[in-house]
């Protein structure tokens, strides 16, 4: 018996109209015991599997890959629709409606050295902010997507988008006014699009930019955060706060509902703009943006060279990499990834804003990047 991996698409004329989960199945030819796909077997068990997934993948921020009527995207809305800087068209419906991936808005934490429930390659976003770090386990960020947080006093955003693999902190404060995060259930690029509950003005996750509304046009502070494996969160900062899986919403923290989603050579689930091949889709990179230039170093070459170090925007940055942070997009479970590893950017020694998306998005949002590798 040999083993593929295929995607399992599966429709329904609920709000999720069609849902792709990659799952890795058994495959014997087309003998008998189950129900053919394609030219793959689903026996009992598998469908068990298909009939959860039916279930609970809204949850999870999967959905559709067309874009719906314009009077669905914006039935419901109080938003300011006739301001928007990128066609409507590219918007499109991700199957849950507006908050049906819920933000965490009141977080709880627990102190690190009490956290008994993550294992030590699980990732974890990092945040310090004026000397207090706190700690955002993505098996917690992959349910919600948002948490809106406060840290010595400064107000804050932490995300994570599946889809892109875009682990990002904003500074909430726009304008003397400070903004709170809920998800619209939109994707564009298949990125999380966000919104402001204060104006319902839709905001870009991968660029912290207002693309649709009263604050069209305007971006938000991006923090120096990044991901480490929980081992060396609870080692540096055995005292800092962790988010609590307490969230008041029942989810199933640690489970993974993208199982195989970031196979290097899988397209996205939904399309993306461009078609630029010079890495595979799911390339992980290291994004760096200072001003007007950017740059994608690929973690292929920093498994390599594990530093790297590039001009931008004319100022020296310095990548580095390093192994022991699970894949949260892989196994089963988070902790079940394979090793990717995980990366720090500096400028003269201090941290500085960046991610670490999957190719496709950084092509689609900044075709202009330049790929260093060495």
């Amino acid at each position: 018996m040999s083993r593929r991996r295929i995607l399992l698409v599966t429709t329904a004329t609920t709000a999720l109209v069609a849902l792709a989960v990659a799952l890795v199945v058994a495959y014997d030819g087309g003998g008998d015991g189950g129900e053919a796909v394609g030219d793959a077997v689903v026996d009992d068990e598998l469908q068990a599997k298909i009939d959860e997934i039916n279930r609970t993948a809204p949850s999870a921020g999967l959905g559709e890959a067309a874009p719906p009527p314009p009077d669905a995207l914006t039935s419901g809305w109080t938003t300011d629709f006739s301001k928007h800087s990128v066609p409507l068209e590219e918007i499109r419906s991700g199957g849950p409606p507006k908050d049906g991936i819920p933000a965490i808005d009141e977080p709880a934490f627990e102190t690190a050295l009490d956290v008994d429930w993550l294992r030590d390659p699980e990732p974890v976003i990092a945040v310090t902010v004026d000397g207090v770090t706190r700690g955002y386990p993505i098996q917690v960020l992959m349910w919600h997507e948002i948490v809106n947080d406060v840290v010595q006093g400064r107000p804050i955003a932490v995300t994570f988008c599946p889809l892109c693999n875009t682990a990002i902190v904003f500074d909430r404060r726009l304008e003397g006014a400070v903004l709170d995060f809920g998800t619209t259930g939109n994707l564009r690029n298949s990125d999380l699009v966000m919104y402001d509950r204060q104006t319902e003005s839709w905001w870009q996750q991968f660029s912290g930019e207002a693309i649709v509304g009263e604050h069209t046009g305007k971006r938000l502070d991006q923090l120096a955060a990044r991901i480490v494996p929980w081992s060396a969160f609870r080692t540096a900062h055995p005292e800092s706060e962790v988010l609590s899986r307490d969230t008041g919403v029942a989810r199933d923290y640690g489970r993974n509902p993208y199982v195989g989603y970031d196979d290097v050579d899988s397209p996205p689930f939904f399309p993306a703009a461009g078609d630029d091949d010079r890495l595979a889709p799911k390339e992980r990179v290291v994004y760096v943006e200072v001003g007007d230039d950017a740059i994608a170093v690929p973690f292929e070459a920093l498994a390599t060279t594990p530093t790297i170090t590039a001009t931008v925007g004319g100022e020296d940055v310095v990548v580095r990499w390093a192994g022991g942070v699970a894949s949260a997009l892989d196994g089963g479970t988070v902790a079940d990834g394979r090793d990717v590893g995980s990366a720090t950017v500096t400028v003269a020694g201090e941290p500085v804003p960046f991610h670490e998306p999957f190719w496709f998005a950084v092509a689609a949002f900044r075709p202009d990047v330049r790929i260093v590798r060495r």
